[in-house]
């Protein structure tokens, strides 16, 4: 049982009764409700999307005069002195799911030495949810800690697997229903399918996407109201990523770098266009800040306050469109169970040929957020991008529930879907004998040739990565990537890195150099 002194039993009362209120703040006091379906428009976006010029490749939308800005979102959040520090009181901090000691110290501007805790406390595995950490109060000024958004409606998670994008966008009936767009891989393709695409591949929840889209352009309930809205329907106003296939994908690539940035503690701050920043809140959760980035992205400091408002902003409409996201939360989480572990992978390719670590933990899917992905290449007398006649293998047993444009997925748990358990996506696979969805797969089994197919490459090679109910596993992290007994770990940049096994090291190297090779034995693990 967790025993604490009387002081630090009050003070974890007054720490108690200030959770429930931001947590009443968050949630709000709504019922369980059903999707609503709403006029266009309904909720106002902070302003309205500012035409293309030359001088403004990043031009944010321009806000509606709000309250003035808080001191948190115009100065970096000082750590407090000594002697202001001696008379403040520690926070005390309930842990959650997916939380480590290294980035929790991160966050909250401390040494790991100075958390405590009533339980024991690990510095590289998961700490279990709701573990009482005592912390010092070294932040002075930070955003509001209010929790906006679960994690589980942020990624592609249980909790969405079940839901429908082409039925909701035409019953909803506006401009998205009509929408066509063409794609090199699926030519001509609906709205619907272009959201779902872009949905499964990064693992994106599809219901924040049709949100993000209603709130900012009005496409999900009407129609864009002029032609920046018609051509940058996510704010990006940008000839590069006209349309919405592109829109969409800059737009997750934003939610991505917020969400597993908290995640894996490199994203602390956030900047807006106006030059005004801020430091997040400590308390956040993953989910929370990947929607703060993103608006900060598309906002000023101003436009970022009104859309994030929980009553008139964004999530005032979230709820209206699908109903209340914590309910739904409450079935799905934790997405981390504090006990997970790896199951036993091995290296996808055969015993006694020669292939070279090419990349060290990189993007899962686009080229920021979760450092999830390795790569391999193998050995080949020239570069570039050829006919290659090396095989994929399945690193471990499961269900092919997804193959095409240049993608293999393996669903370990064989239940048919990609948001629940254990996942293995395989990037750059030919379409030359590559393996068909429905196929059940022994570790070993051949799945197809690496390629340059899906995506950008410059070279043949495979690309590699986790996920666990819909979230994208860190390569370098507490659930540490393990193939055939090779452990990643991550290097100063993306792409960099190295493998260990034992005594052995085996260096990434995108030139698939000397230290690079990599073989699979018969006695490895």
């Amino acid at each position: 049982m967790k025993t604490v002194s009387k002081t630090n039993r009050t003070l974890l009362i007054i720490g108690v009764m200030m959770a429930l209120v931001t947590l009443a703040c968050a949630m709000g006091v709504s019922q369980p409700s059903d999707p609503v379906f709403i006029p266009p428009r309904l909720t106002e976006p902070p302003g309205a999307l500012v035409e293309p010029t030359l001088a403004a490749e990043d031009a944010a939308l321009t806000p509606v005069a709000v309250a003035a800005v808080p001191a948190s979102l115009s100065n970096p959040a000082p750590a407090a002195s000594s002697s202001e520090e001696n008379h403040r009181p520690p926070i005390l901090y309930y842990t959650q799911a997916g939380d480590t000691l290294p980035v929790v110290a991160v966050r909250f501007g401390v040494q790991l030495e100075e958390i405590t805790s009533p339980e024991p406390l690990s510095t590289e595995s998961l700490l279990h949810p709701d573990q009482l950490l005592i912390i010092p109060n070294r932040l002075m000024n930070t955003t509001s800690p209010n929790r906006l958004m679960p994690d589980s409606e942020v990624v592609f998670s249980p909790s969405a697997m079940d839901f429908d994008v082409e039925a909701f966008v035409q019953e909803a009936g506006g401009y998205l229903s009509s929408y066509q767009e063409w794609l090199g891989t699926t030519q001509w393709t609906s709205g619907s399918e272009v959201v779902y695409r872009v949905a499964i591949e990064n693992s994106i929840n599809p219901r924040l996407l049709l949100a993000l889209l209603e709130f900012q352009s009005g496409w999900v309930y009407g129609q864009p109201a002029n032609l920046a809205l018609q051509d940058y329907p996510l704010g990006k106003i940008d000839s590069t990523v006209k349309g919405l296939y592109q829109q969409l994908t800059w737009a997750v690539n934003q939610l991505s770098v917020g969400y597993y940035g908290w995640r894996e503690g490199y994203v602390t701050d956030i900047q807006f266009s106006d030059g005004a920043t801020a430091r997040l809140a400590p308390e956040l959760n993953a989910g929370t800040v990947a929607l703060q980035y993103y608006f900060s992205r598309v906002y000023d400091s101003q436009g970022w306050l009104q859309a994030l408002d929980a009553r008139l902003g964004f999530p005032s409409l979230y709820e209206q469109m699908f109903g209340n996201p914590w309910l739904r939360a409450v079935q799905v989480e934790p997405l981390y169970p504090p006990d997970l572990t790896q199951p036993n992978l091995a290296l996808p390719f055969f015993f006694n040929q020669m292939w070279s670590f090419t990349g060290g933990p990189h993007g899962a899917w686009e080229h920021d957020g979760a450092r999830a992905a390795l790569d391999f290449a193998p050995a080949a007398d020239h570069s570039g991008c050829y006919q290659s006649d090396a095989w994929t293998l399945a690193s471990a047993p499961g269900l092919i529930v997804r193959s095409e444009n240049g993608v293999v997925v393996i669903d370990l748990d064989g239940d048919g879907y990609e948001q629940t358990g254990w996942v293995l996506m395989y990037l750059h696979m030919s379409q030359k004998e590559r393996i068909k969805t429905g196929t059940w797969v022994e570790r070993g089994d051949l799945l197809g040739h690496p390629s340059c197919e899906g995506g950008i490459a410059t070279g043949v090679h495979i690309h590699l990565a986790r996920k666990y109910n819909g979230e994208w596993i860190a390569a370098d992290g507490p659930l540490p990537f393990v193939l055939s007994g090779w452990r990643a770990h991550a290097g100063a940049k993306p792409y960099q890195g190295y493998l260990t096994r034992d005594d052995k090291t085996v260096t990434a190297s995108v030139v698939g150099s000397f230290e690079s090779r990599i073989f699979r034995s018969h006695d490895d693990p």
